[in-house]
């Protein structure tokens, strides 16, 4: 684990402030604490606007019960100190009230991360805590059960979520992918149904192999700089417009016929920067760097499209919904869909993680963006914003599509009006 220099104070200020912009907390919900090495519990206050909290705010619970700071601690601090002693192996919790993991609360239902290799391997094992009273003895003893029969990920009735990890940037992670399946899940079931994956196609994504040559490269020319910088930048946007979680997806751009820079592996996607993107030159990658699980796919897409500058794979919640059922995304919505997204294909699971280049087959000049079944969205495009473009352009669509359903039977425009857009804006190369 990386060795942490940050604060608790500032860790837990800063995951909150990330919680409450991505509105899944409310001014006056959630709490979020970290056991330090010297047993003392760091934890947000009681009744401050989550939405305002500075890293005074902060509260210190010691061992021996006495309180540091100038507010009380959460009133929930007695089952984060439950989970803390049945769990010596936690070292921080997140609890919030996210909308989509309180519908499942509220059903009194828990989320399959099965639906991604990703949210299955990164929420751990979830459960399920039956409602008390919230900041009673009785609700710490109730989710403490839950932990302590290995639970990491815990949906607490008729309340909301608890998710432990070994640093709060873990827990967090947590927190984020459960409640992104939750979402997808929700999405999803309006559209059809949902499909989970198998034992043997989780081993499948978790078998991949990355290997590549270590070298280093020499002095960054103007081109890769400015790359990087528009990578950093459209990256954090696209966490930011929940496009990208930090959790998944990777984001790439060319240098020349056989350089690319890329995401690298395993690191938080909305805190990226420059200098943790990883340059990839034929079979060699940068010194000191793990490129991201999806070079080999960034790659052979490279080599077969002499137009692709530029690749994401996403996952988008209304664009991933269509990647976990059987329903046909279709562009021909409105011009903007069509003339962005042409035709978009649908590719079998498993095949973006194959080493033989096959997922090169599945996008063209003429069809610049896929699904993924139960993976997301692959996009490309002429450039790093022409592909960031396409990834918003596709993801309002699937919204729209989905919440048209709602309202009755959605209308494709009919061939007609495809042929004069095709003619109007030249796509019929």
């Amino acid at each position: 684990m990386t060795r942490q220099l940050t604060h608790p104070r500032d860790q837990i200020m800063q995951t909150m402030d990330r919680i409450y912009r991505y509105r899944m907390t409310t001014t006056s919900g959630g709490n979020l604490s970290i056991r330090d090495e010297s047993g003392n519990i760091w934890i947000s206050p009681a009744r401050v606007d989550k939405g305002n909290l500075t890293r005074n705010d902060i509260v210190c619970v010691k061992p021996d019960g006495s309180v540091e700071g100038p507010h009380r601690p959460s009133s929930e601090f007695p089952f984060h100190k439950s989970i803390y002693e049945a769990r010596p192996d936690l070292q921080a919790i997140v609890h919030a009230h996210p909308v989509a993991l309180v519908a499942f609360s509220i059903c009194g239902k828990t989320p399959d991360t099965r639906l991604f290799h990703q949210a299955h391997s990164v929420c751990g094992k979830t459960g399920f805590a039956p409602y008390a009273l919230p900041g009673s003895e009785q609700l710490g003893s109730k989710i403490a059960e839950s932990f302590t029969v290995g639970c990491d990920s815990v949906i607490l009735e008729n309340h909301g979520v608890v998710v432990g990890g070994e640093s709060l940037s873990h827990a967090f992670q947590r927190f984020e992918a459960f409640e992104f399946a939750a979402k997808t899940i929700i999405k999803g079931s309006q559209l059809g149904t949902v499909r989970y994956l198998t034992d043997q196609q989780l081993d499948e994504a978790l078998g991949r192999s990355v290997a590549l040559k270590s070298h280093k490269p020499k002095d960054a020319s103007s081109q890769e700089m400015e790359l990087r910088r528009q990578l950093c930048e459209f990256i954090r946007r696209g966490c930011r417009q929940r496009l990208l979680i930090s959790t998944e997806g990777s984001f790439s751009a060319r240098l020349s016929d056989d350089s690319f820079v890329i995401t690298p592996t395993q690191q938080d996607r909305e805190s990226l920067n420059i200098d943790d993107l990883v340059l990839v030159d034929g079979d060699r990658r940068e010194v000191g760097k793990k490129a991201s699980r999806a070079v080999f796919a960034h790659q052979a897409i490279y080599q077969k499209h002499s137009h692709v500058q530029a690749i994401a794979f996403a996952h988008p919640v209304n664009a991933t919904a269509f990647s976990v059922t059987d329903s046909a995304f279709d562009a021909r919505t409105i011009p903007e869909s069509y003339v962005f997204l042409r035709d978009v294909e649908r590719v079998p699971y498993g095949v973006q993680y194959r080493n033989d280049g096959s997922i090169a087959d599945s996008v063209s000049a003429a069809s610049p963006a896929a699904i993924l079944e139960n993976d997301g969205v692959l996009v490309t495009g002429s450039s790093v914003l022409d592909t960031f473009d396409r990834l918003e352009v596709l993801e309002s669509t699937a919204e729209a599509v989905i919440n048209a359903r709602a309202i009755g039977e959605v209308s494709a425009m009919p061939a007609p009006v495809i042929a004069e857009l095709r003619t109007a804006f030249g796509l019929n190369g």
